[in-house]
């Protein structure tokens, strides 16, 4: 998803009455090398593929009563490179739970910012093709017999700004736009 703020004009605008976001599930499949750095304490790089779906909705008011809204998409392949510091209790039983902080890049490869919207009948959102977020969480630990299953929830926190303005009527009512997401992730290790 995305956190965003309307542009200081907003409230002058003559037609456009209110820019809504709809949380949308994604996917996310990812690699898992960890390395000790203490006994409880560890680095961790997770290189892998997002797929992410956002929807935006412009709602305009056509006439005195009438209101038109329209949703716009924006779909997204990241590459993802994060790399997160976990600190985990002891071990009771078979069972441990820990935290987890650190960073991410991530290249957009389906990024469309060199669309020509003048060639274009429907005018896109466009975003830049890379972003910058903290990750921040905390999961449990689960010790099996021949694995080890891990349950994990996670916040991810865009740094830059990712709208790219471009003068559309979608674009000039929104000063920023800012990646968001809240992950739920199973791993295996063995």
């Amino acid at each position: 998803n995305f956190s965003m703020q309307r542009a200081p004009d907003f409230d002058f605008t003559d037609s456009l009455l209110a820019i809504t976001m709809k949380p949308q599930p994604g996917f996310n499949l990812n690699l898992l090398a960890s390395y000790d750095l203490m006994k409880n304490f560890h680095i961790r790089f997770l290189p892998g593929l997002s797929f992410q779906d956002r929807t935006m909705d412009f709602t305009f008011l056509e006439s005195d009563l009438d209101r038109n809204t329209e949703s716009r998409r924006i779909e997204s392949v990241y590459l993802d490179f994060p790399i997160n510091f976990k600190l985990r209790t002891n071990r009771s039983r078979n069972f441990a739970a820990y935290m987890l902080a650190g960073g991410k890049y991530s290249l957009d490869m389906q990024s469309q910012k060199d669309v020509n919207q003048d060639l274009s009948a429907n005018q896109i959102i466009k975003i830049i093709d890379h972003d910058y977020s903290i990750d921040i969480g905390g999961g449990f630990d689960f010790f099996l017999e021949y694995f080890k299953l891990s349950l994990e929830f996670k916040s991810s926190l865009g740094i830059p700004n990712l709208l790219i303005q471009d003068d559309t009527i979608y674009s000039r009512n929104v000063s920023s736009l800012k990646s968001r997401a809240f992950i739920f992730s199973i791993t295996f290790e063995g």
